[in-house]
């Protein structure tokens, strides 16, 4: 089972990622990524990645799908890892698009996992 800690749900995911993740973990549970406050301090990263961390081990994953603040992710994937729960990210290609206005549009396309290292 994975586990899908982003601000991006499963619902939103293409069909390739889906299949994929399905593929590799059978089933998927969404758990948004918190909203984190840009004025917190250490302590408050620590004390809300050790609240996830106690959430997220009583799913009992196979992996974490995580993207999003960068305080935050690098907390939880060390407690996770000490855990040794396997930690992913998505690779994406990024394709751009320029409109007649000079404004410019990026659709994204799923490439792959790939775990943490």
């Amino acid at each position: 089972m994975l586990i899908n800690l982003t601000n991006h749900p499963l619902e939103k995911w293409d069909q390739e990622q889906k299949k994929e993740a399905k593929k590799i973990f059978g089933q998927i549970i969404d758990m948004p990524f918190p909203d984190i406050d840009p004025a917190g301090d250490e302590q408050y990263i620590e004390n809300l990645s050790n609240d996830y961390l106690h959430k997220i081990l009583a799913c009992n994953p196979q992996a974490v799908h995580i993207q999003g603040e960068f305080t935050f992710t690098y907390r939880i994937l060390n407690l996770l890892r000490e855990h040794n729960i396997k930690c992913i990210a998505s690779t994406t290609s990024r394709i751009m698009s320029e409109n007649e206005d000079g404004t410019r549009t990026y659709k994204f396309k799923f490439v792959r996992f790939r775990e943490y290292c």
